[in-house]
């Protein structure tokens, strides 16, 4: 990256609505991928800075609203994490071996099908009953940290739809689990491309304090806004991601 007053500016500005966006949403890298880019990273190199930046928006959300996430209890917590963590390490390394090219045809339409599941989340949950689907829900679970750790965009929507589907979580417990779930996928994500990938260290700790902070002010926003119309707004974007994804 080539540092100007103008690029930092940037950087931090976009880390700010990313944090904020990707906690309310899922859908941080709408706004952190392109900055990335619009500062000169080449796309993998973007692609791998933004993982590891995305940690900040856990980090923050954990600093404001961290003991709510052991809601669903602490052994199940520590299940989530560590299947998160798998699911990450092995999507990193998916991406090293392979390249960004060999899921690209696939993932506009995971984001769209996740946008629908969203929207339909509701009308799945009373048919299902009350029974959750817990060891379902984990082996799903880290098939989506493997995408969040190989590309990435659109995970916070594929994570929403799972949680909807599959668990009795409450709506802002799934919130801040999937930022804080996420973010432990692109942590471990992380540690792989430290050491195998481009990662522009600058451009990733510039953006990682912007994260931080939007990430923090996310629980207290969130409070202010209704699950109805978060869960449009979360779909819509999807949909949006979904169709500026395709080939």
């Amino acid at each position: 990256m080539h540092v100007t007053i103008e690029s930092v500016v940037l950087l931090l500005a976009a880390g700010l609505g990313a944090g904020l966006i990707g906690y309310l949403t899922g859908l941080a890298s709408l706004v952190s991928y392109p900055a990335l880019l619009a500062v000169g990273l080449g796309p993998l190199s973007a692609n791998v800075t933004n993982t590891l930046s995305l940690v900040g928006v856990g980090a923050g959300a954990t600093l404001r609203a961290g003991r709510e996430a052991g809601a669903s209890g602490r052994r199940r917590t520590i299940q989530q994490c560590v299947v998160c963590a798998l699911g990450g390490t092995t999507g990193a390394i998916a991406l090293l071996a392979t390249g960004e090219q060999a899921f690209e045809a696939i993932v506009p339409w995971l984001i769209a099908f996740a946008s629908l599941t969203l929207l339909a989340s509701p009308r799945i949950r009373t048919l299902r009953g009350k029974d959750e689907k817990w060891p379902a829900y984990l082996a799903v679970l880290f098939v989506v940290c493997v995408y969040g750790g190989y590309f990435g965009a659109g995970a916070g929507v594929v994570y929403f739809a799972v949680v909807l589907v599959l668990t009795n979580f409450e709506w802002s417990q799934t919130v801040l689990m999937k930022t804080i779930l996420l973010s432990v996928s692109n942590l471990a994500a992380s540690l792989v491309f430290i050491g195998f990938a481009p990662v522009d260290w600058l451009a990733a700790g510039i953006m990682f304090v912007g994260q931080l902070a939007g990430g923090n002010l996310g629980p207290l926003v969130q409070r202010y806004v209704p699950e109805k119309v978060s869960r449009w707004v979360i779909a819509a974007a999807g949909f949006y991601l979904a169709w500026s994804l395709l080939p």
